[in-house]
């Protein structure tokens, strides 16, 4: 615990004007340096704690959180369902039909993933009607064959809501004609724009269009769940399929998108160490600062020798000096840097409106504009980490003032 004395001569040899003004502009460098560098970090993180959220809400929203399915095609999915939902993790389910094939337009094809679904189920357990571009998940109708597909996949087909699409699957039906590959006309009914890769092989066809199509006779494949806890899928999904007996696969979005969020995550880490490093170096910058000090009083520490101080004291002094830069530093860039997450979406947004220019195109990017998402978790780290390295800064520089000689220091003065 400081001594008041220690404290008072530290505080005051910090906001006293000294005759090297040197010494001075380095302690200005040295605070502004971690207000910067605490300040960048908070709000880098927090851009990309809003990538990871925008990822998770939109890829995680479109995708299943898990799957139950059986060995063969599941006749009595109402059941699964049933069972499912009593699970109190589990929010909804709602069954599908997915399959893989091609789909022709405007004389292009491309490979998509085809999901037949029942849209009333389905909008309990996706997103997707909230990123509607065009047309409604309502509009698909049993006998209808709609599709609804994304805005790329329509971009990349030249075609809109009403134009008609082909799609081809891979099961080969034997005709007259001889063996052909299974096609069917569909009816554009709706496209959506979610972002990332979904939106040029994602599609939703009404399930019974979709039985038809795969010749499923009415039948599920499984049954997707939509759980309230993300990193519980696995285990959501294994109680249901005990609950349900007999034998049932289940899968989870850990397998299938669980590689992104992990190179996301790692992503971040090895980002946020780099910038720890920023404010490493501004936070060291105090030892050149005190060390420079310490020479420059080394006639007042003599005095103060010789008057009874003791060199845990001057230690002491020394150490509320550096404190004092490295919590003001840290303290202002923690103010500016939540400042700055809070506000930088919008301020990209006006320097695109000022520039004529976007940073982030929806057609490259999956979003079209810089999220950022504060978590004041990182925050209370990246504060202690500052003022933990500030701290440490100041111990040799204290301890070489304890170390002074007060008759070495004053034998030429």
């Amino acid at each position: 615990m400081f001594k008041p004395l220690s404290f008072f001569v530290g505080l005051r040899y910090t906001a006293a004007k000294r005759r090297n003004h040197f010494i001075s502009f380095i302690s200005l460098t040295s605070m502004m340096g971690l207000t910067l560098g605490v300040a960048l970090l908070i709000i880098v993180l927090s851009v990309m704690n809003g990538f990871d959220h925008e990822l998770k809400t939109r890829i995680l929203g479109m995708v299943p959180h898990a799957v139950v399915e059986g060995d063969e095609l599941l006749d009595n999915w109402r059941k699964v369902d049933r069972i499912a939902t009593q699970n109190p993790e589990v929010i909804a389910a709602a069954p599908f039909i997915k399959g893989q094939g091609m789909i022709t337009g405007g004389g292009n094809v491309h490979g998509i993933v085809l999901y037949g679904i029942l849209p009333d189920q389905e909008r309990t357990v996706s997103i997707i009607e909230q990123h509607m571009v065009a047309g409604k998940l309502s509009d698909l109708r049993s006998g209808e064959f709609g599709i609804i597909i994304g805005k790329l996949l329509a971009s990349s087909l030249r075609v809109k809501v009403g134009d008609r699409v082909t799609v081809v699957m891979p099961e080969a039906s034997v005709t007259p004609a001889g063996v052909l590959p299974r096609l069917k006309r569909f009816t554009v009914k709706g496209i959506f724009s979610v972002g990332a890769e979904l939106d040029s092989t994602y599609t939703l066809v009404h399930m019974d269009d979709a039985s038809k199509l795969m010749r499923t006779g009415g039948k599920a494949q499984g049954v997707r769940l939509l759980v309230k806890d993300l990193f519980k899928a696995p285990q959501v999904a294994n109680q249901v399929a005990r609950s349900l007996g007999g034998r049932h696969r289940v899968s989870d979005w850990t397998r299938t998108q669980g590689n992104l969020f992990s190179a996301i995550q790692m992503e971040k880490t090895m980002i946020g160490l780099l910038l720890m490093f920023i404010v490493a170096v501004a936070a060291f910058n105090i030892v050149s600062t005190l060390v420079m000090v310490v020479t420059d009083k080394t006639a007042d520490i003599a005095i103060l020798r010789t008057m009874g101080a003791t060199p845990g004291r001057i230690m002491r002094i020394f150490i509320v000096q550096g404190a004092v830069i490295g919590v003001f530093g840290t303290l202002i860039g923690m103010g500016l840097g939540i400042l700055g997450a809070e506000n930088i979406s919008a301020f990209i947004s006006w320097l695109e409106s000022v520039l004529g220019h976007q940073f982030l195109n929806s057609d490259v990017y999956f979003i079209s504009y810089l999220p950022s998402r504060l978590q004041w978790e990182d925050v209370y780290i990246i504060t202690g980490a500052g003022m933990t390295m500030s701290l440490l800064a100041t111990i040799y520089p204290a301890w070489r003032a304890s170390r002074v000689d007060p008759a070495e220091a004053l034998r030429y003065e």
